[in-house]
């Protein structure tokens, strides 16, 4: 064989390699956990768009509840969790980190807080919409017992309603111990609204008519961005109070880290979008900001995500090479 046959030989050679290798990413979907709640799925698909037209590969979306999502990602069955708020199942995460099952990529964005809230009108009122402070004395969870009458359960006019999260979260069973903990299940019943949507219907419904409401919430959401809501304060946070054996949870959510975690195999597979996945970090506002998009608009978990990597352009290019980005923004023109 000459030398140019080699060399031929030899080019034709690296552009089927490079067929390959493009052949495989086309053909590797990408899985996220699609949890329950707006702000996962809208990170999902700004990481997803991302990931589908910067990288090249298909991507699909599993919904799941914490800890099913959370099995699904130790095996394999899903990807990424755009969204993994790890206080809310510590043990759990922690098994899953420490068998290298799963691989921690850093933060989505700063701790969120969560807790229990109260409309701020209930405590300030509200001369513009004609409000009386009903509550002008509730600071704290202890303050329930004093102001429970004016939560009143339809469905038990003796004992008030303490809206929790869906049954599936396990938040809610937290805040049902700390019901009991607080000696609050004396005087309130817990309702489970079938999903976040009907949490915030709960919410809108008693803020429009200026009606007390008391429940469960967090940050960031287009809630918290849209009204004034005051979360109830609690005795500090302590190791010992949330231990797993021991603690009665009668005390502060513990600050929440949200972390961006992918199955290990994602690491061979994939390496250049866990890369991307690491440099990915926003703030708290963002969310709010895009979530609030989204509800005013009435479009969809994708549009949402459209509108961030539209308008919050000099932050996500930064995550990823200057190709990446050039074709991210090709493809956002052409919607």
């Amino acid at each position: 064989m000459t030398s140019r046959s080699r060399k031929v030989v030899w080019a034709l050679s690296f552009v089927l390699s490079l067929s390959l290798v493009s052949a495989m990413a086309a053909a590797e979907t990408l899985v996220f956990v699609d949890w329950s709640w707006d702000s996962a799925r809208v990170h999902n698909r700004i990481a997803g768009f991302v990931i589908e037209h910067g990288f090249g590969y298909e991507t699909g979306y599993v919904f799941a509840d914490t800890v099913p999502g959370m099995q699904g990602l130790r095996r394999g069955d899903i990807d990424i969790s755009m969204e993994t708020w790890t206080g809310n199942f510590r043990e759990l995460w922690e098994e899953a980190i420490a068998s290298g099952d799963v691989v921690d990529l850093g933060p989505n964005f700063p701790n969120a807080p969560q807790g229990w809230y109260v409309p701020t009108y209930l405590i300030t009122g509200d001369p513009e919409r004609g409000i009386e402070p009903l509550a002008p004395d509730l600071k704290s969870v202890e303050d329930l017992k004093k102001y429970w009458h004016l939560f009143r359960d339809p469905e038990n006019p003796r004992k008030g309603r303490f809206y929790n999260g869906p049954t599936g979260w396990v938040v809610s069973g937290h805040n049902v111990t700390k019901l009991r903990s607080y000696g609050l299940d004396q005087y309130f019943d817990v309702f489970h609204p079938g999903s976040q949507a009907a949490l915030d219907a709960s919410i809108l419904r008693a803020y429009e008519r200026g009606e007390p409401w008391l429940g469960y919430y967090w940050e960031p959401t287009w809630i918290m961005g849209s009204l004034d809501m005051t979360m109830l304060e609690e005795p500090p946070y302590t190791d010992a109070c949330w231990d797993e054996e021991t603690g009665d949870l009668a005390c502060a959510y513990p600050p929440v880290e949200v972390r961006v975690a992918v199955n290990k195999d994602l690491l061979t597979v994939a390496p250049e979008v866990v890369e991307f996945l690491r440099n990915y970090e926003t703030e708290l506002k963002h969310t709010n900001e895009a979530l609030a998009f989204m509800q005013e608009s009435g479009g969809s978990d994708w549009d949402a995500a459209r509108w961030f990597l539209r308008e919050c352009q000099e932050l996500w290019t930064g995550w990823v090479e200057p190709d990446v980005a050039a074709r991210v923004l090709a493809a956002l023109g052409e919607l």
